[in-house]
């Protein structure tokens, strides 16, 4: 009975087990990405966009896992759901903010880089847009995801400079800043955009 019980909601599995999922059904996004484009898709305007359709988007067209039985259907999406549940959360409290990550080596920080740029091209800008690109928004909030892009590439210009640098702490400290940028602009996009409509929000895996 716990068991059924547990399956029955939409529980987030924790980022481990997340990971080893994502394995098993030969993900190429890393979880990083899938977090963010989920995060994204919640504050999107796209009011169409479905989580499976954000789901399908983490494989290459055509190669989408095989889900043999139903039970397995269940699974696959709710534990997807239990991340995207989550994230919603910390959407609802305006609460997102980008993982820390060592700096304490070059190749950590190049590593950082590549990480931030997939996280705020390939994961949030992409989540928001939902595949559409002639969504009706107003202009200040087209020119704030606008920038999200102008920063991620910000994190490859670092990146760029990396090598040879002679004070690493200052390298750090860029990322930093370009992070905090980031989350500004899309606590901004939550608290003028998202918070006004959450209720509407609340999306089902269909």
């Amino acid at each position: 009975m716990k068991n059924l019980k547990m399956k029955s909601q939409n529980e987030y599995i924790g980022d481990d087990r997340f990971i080893k999922m994502l394995e098993h059904y030969h993900c190429p996004t890393p979880l990083y990405v899938v977090k963010m484009r989920f995060l994204g898709a919640i504050c999107s305007p796209n009011l169409e966009l479905r989580p499976s359709d954000v789901i399908s988007s983490f494989w290459p067209q055509g190669e989408e896992p095989r889900l043999e039985t139903k039970q397995e259907a269940e699974l696959f999406f709710k534990f997807f759901m239990g991340l995207w549940d989550e994230l919603f959360e910390k959407v609802r409290i305006n609460q997102v903010r980008l993982e820390s990550i060592k700096t304490d080596s070059r190749e950590n920080l190049k590593s950082l880089c590549r990480r931030r740029y997939e996280e705020v091209e390939a994961g949030y800008v992409e989540g928001f847009w939902g595949g559409k690109e002639n969504l009706k928004l107003q202009a200040y909030i087209a020119e704030l995801v606008d920038s999200l892009s102008d920063l991620a590439e910000v994190y490859v210009n670092i990146m760029q400079k990396i090598d040879t640098a002679e004070n690493l702490e200052n390298i750090a400290e860029a990322i930093h800043h370009t992070d905090r940028m980031v989350e500004k602009a899309i606590d901004f996009i939550i608290e003028n955009t998202v918070l006004p409509r959450i209720e509407d929000l609340r999306r089902t895996v269909n």
